[in-house]
């Protein structure tokens, strides 16, 4: 029975919680324990309140016996990336900078959680930052993959995606503004979705006009993503982008008849260099959606400018947000980080006037492709996940890397379109590692990307292979 805690899905176990055939004190001393077994393999958990958590399940239990109304999360444990304010628990950024700091407020996607009735244990690991597509830094070190171990899990989520995967946790957040959500989703055979920019409202942010950087959901289905994104997402008036549609409707049915959907198939993404393991995991998924009766033709939309957009974007909010941080603390912050807060500086104000505009013409292009098509499918990640000593990606295919995060343009490319975009698992290489496929929706289009998941999700199977021997 134990076993069977830690691997049901999250909705099968707020549901037993609910009937009164499991109770959250069980549930969440399986997952401590599982903590315990697993976590100083792959180092995904990086702060835990153990005690605390046991001590919010009692009262989980206590709540539900005097008949008080139940959220729809209850008794869940959940743990946060450790970019996301969480009162009274250590926060510290992947970073030497905050490496003692424990806030005494929560980010608002934290609080939703809490009050839908989830109980959070503690923190996951990420980059200084979120800097990076591998999860490592000078304060806790990295996160393994627990496909293997001897390889990166991703980033910059990658500690979120390592809990899931290994059960440590039922769900867990993150953030994504390259890919952070999605690339370690890919490397750990979980979900991950990167939602429409306001759906996940971003309090506090220092930038409440940031259209890169977002808030989501990670989880080991579909219907467990949906459920939670349900309880994260919806308007609040202190985020100016938030979009005013209640979550709540992501609790709708996700099953749905896909015949007659036109998916624009792109495993190349338009000519990018692909590794052959990925083309090929690819590839095979274009018959799955044509069983499901969809209308698939490869086709690419125009995304000319998109690097320019997203390296000028990303530049300006590093400066933005850390060149404050740099300056107080020379010396102290990782390479990429000053480079990034450099390249920031450089800036003109007609480079980043000319990044609007093309940004504004791509979203155009976009939507006038997505008119065309209901859905893009893509590669997550343009490799496989790769040597956890190795900081990223230099050469794909023969063709070498312009910078540190150059090799996630299958990711980024989307971010610069504004368009939500969901990984799921897809395929193993022959070697035993994860490979997952991007899907891409309407603007806004979350349920129908979630539903068309769902279907794609139910057809593979892929996602319920779980890591052997942890």
């Amino acid at each position: 029975m134990t076993q069977d805690i830690f691997t049901m899905s999250a909705t099968a176990m707020a549901q037993a919680i609910r009937e009164g055939r499991l109770s959250a004190r069980e549930v969440m001393q399986v997952h401590l324990e599982r903590i315990e077994q697993v976590n100083p393999k792959v180092n995904a958990i990086v702060t835990l309140h153990a005690e605390e958590a046991m001590q919010a399940a009692a009262a989980a239990d206590e709540a539900q016996a005097q008949g008080r109304p139940l959220g729809p999360l209850h008794g869940l444990p959940v743990a946060h990336k450790d970019l996301l304010p969480t009162q009274g628990m250590r926060t510290t950024y992947g970073s030497k900078v905050h490496e003692h700091f424990v806030p005494k407020y929560s980010a608002l996607i934290v609080e939703r959680q809490q009050q839908a009735g989830a109980i959070s244990i503690g923190k996951t690991n990420t980059p200084e930052f979120g800097a990076g597509s591998q999860t490592f830094n000078a304060v806790f070190g990295a996160t393994r993959n627990p496909y293997d171990l001897s390889k990166t899990c991703g980033g910059s989520s990658g500690g979120s995606a390592v809990a899931l995967a290994t059960g440590m946790v039922a769900l867990a957040d993150g953030t994504d503004m390259g890919g952070s959500l999605r690339c370690p989703a890919n490397f750990c055979n979980v979900v991950g979705l990167r939602p429409s920019v306001g759906r996940v409202p971003q309090v506090p942010a220092l930038d409440g006009w940031d259209t890169l950087s977002v808030s989501g959901p990670m989880a080991r289905s579909v219907e467990d993503l949906a459920l939670y994104l349900s309880v994260i997402a919806g308007p609040d008036a202190r985020d100016p982008l938030a979009i005013a549609e209640d979550g709540a409707r992501f609790r709708a049915p996700l099953q749905q008849d896909m015949r007659g959907k036109r998916v624009a198939f792109a495993p190349t993404m338009g000519g990018l260099p692909v590794d052959r393991r990925v083309a090929a995991a690819i590839e095979a998924q274009r018959k799955v959606f044509e069983d499901l009766g969809c209308v698939v033709e490869e086709a690419w939309p125009d995304m000319r400018d998109a690097h320019e957009i997203f390296m000028t974007l990303r530049a300006y909010a590093f400066e933005s947000r850390l060149g404050a941080v740099m300056d107080q603390y020379p010396g102290v912050l990782k390479d990429t980080v000053v480079w990034n807060i450099e390249e920031g500086r450089k800036l003109s104000g007609s480079k980043i006037a000319r990044a609007v505009k093309l940004r504004t013409a791509l979203f155009k292009r976009m939507h006038e492709f997505m008119q065309r098509y209901d859905f893009l499918v893509l590669p997550v990640n343009q490799v496989p996940p790769f040597s956890i000593d190795q900081p990223y990606v230099t050469e794909i295919d023969g063709v070498k890397m312009e910078s540190y995060i150059d090799w996630m343009r299958s990711c980024y490319l989307i971010t610069a379109a504004g368009n939500p975009a969901l990984s799921v698992p897809c395929a193993f290489t022959d070697e035993g590692l994860p490979v997952g496929m991007q899907i891409v929706g309407r603007h806004q289009g979350e349920m129908e990307l979630l539903r068309m998941g769902y279907a794609f999700e139910q057809v593979t199977g892929v996602g319920q292979r779980r890591p052997a021997g942890l």
